[in-house]
Parts: C-alpha cells; structure tokens; sequence
C-alpha cells in the first residue's frame, strides 16, 4: 500500500519536532558540548542515521529554530508597499517584532526562550554556526536592495544593528528583567539605530 503524501508529510514533520524537541531539552539540562548525537537520538527513538537525515550537524539540532527567520529582511524590502523605503520597511518590521514579543527580537523573557539564547550564545560553535546563517540573510537583502558593493554594505549594516540590538534586549531579560519593562527602551533604542542609519547611508534606494 503507498502512504498518501500528505501522511507521509506530516510523519516527516513529527519526526523532525521530536527529534528537535528532545535535543534541545538535552541540551538546555546538560549543556551542548556535554551531550552527544547518539543521546539525542536515543531520547528521540530514532537511529543515528535517521537522526543525520533530519538535521546535517549537531548544531543545527539548535539553530533549526533560526530557519524560520531565513531570508526574513530580503522578503520584508521585496514586499513592502509602493513607495515605502527598504530601511523604512526594516524598521516597522523590527518594531512590529518588538510589539509581539517576538524571541528573534531578544525581547522574550519567557524561561525557555532566555536559556536558549544563553545555550547559542554561550557555545562557541554554536554562535561560529549562527553566523553562517547571518551570512547567509546578508547576501539575500543585499540581493533585494539591488547591485553592487553599496546594497552588500547596506545589508551588512542592517543585519549588524538587528543583530546588536536583539542581543542587548536579551542580555537586559537575562539579568533579570522583564520583557515589559525592557520594551520602552527597545523601542528607543530600535528608532535611534535606524535613524542612524538613514543618517549614515543617505537616501534609500529605491527598487
């Protein structure tokens, strides 16, 4: 009997969550360097090599969860509206992650969310790893901004002030305090980084 496609899909997809789930949950206990492969896909009940279908490396066991996120600033400029700058764009998409509580913001202080961007941060192969995906975004805006070695360096600045700014709302939830009482100055913060920005790189291009 063949297995309908849809079926099959959505076994793929539970074994992919499960296979996550359990080594993140390892890893949050035990530290990242502390657990092997082969606890992970023990915990998952699954082989070691089912486990290398789903997931190339160790570390993207973790940085999976970045993969929602790929390619987001590229798809923000190419969909933004009519005579909307690209930078202009950028910024209301980052304040709208602001405003939802969005973890890719640094704005989360929900206990997972905050022990898991210790774990990436924390581990040098895991940030070394994080860093490929940044390159990664960085050619796709640099691509949606247009030509030549002043979109790169647009795309470049963009992704570092995200970058920074993530990272010091987190920092700020991880000595304890509270996602609500950080946002206020994330906000701020948010709107004087683009406005430097603007400032810095002249008039947005338009594509």
């Amino acid at each position: 009997m063949i297995e309908p496609t849809g079926l099959r899909a959505r076994k793929k997809a539970r074994t992919h969550d499960t296979i996550a789930d359990a080594a993140i949950s390892l890893f949050l206990a035990h530290g990242f360097d502390r657990v092997s492969v082969n606890d992970i896909a023990a915990a998952a009940e699954v082989s070691k090599p089912t486990l290398f279908r789903y997931f190339a490396t160790k570390e993207d066991l973790v940085l999976h969860r970045f993969a929602d996120h790929q390619g987001e600033a590229a798809r923000v400029v190419r969909d933004r509206q009519p005579g909307v700058p690209p930078l202009t764009a950028l910024h209301r998409h980052f304040r709208d992650g602001l405003d939802r509580y969005d973890p890719v913001t640094g704005l989360n202080d929900h206990p997972e969310v905050v022990a898991f961007h210790r774990l990436v941060f924390g581990t040098p192969s895991l940030a070394g790893r994080l860093t490929r995906y940044l390159l990664d975004d960085e050619e796709a805006l640099a691509a949606a901004l247009g030509p030549g070695v002043e979109a790169r360096l647009r795309a470049a600045q963009v992704l570092a002030v995200q970058r920074v700014l993530a990272r010091t709302n987190w920092q700020k939830i991880a000595d304890g305090r509270t996602a609500r009482d950080v946002h206020p100055e994330a906000v701020a913060d948010a709107d004087q980084a683009f406005a430097q920005l603007r400032s810095g790189l002249g008039a947005p291009t338009q594509h």
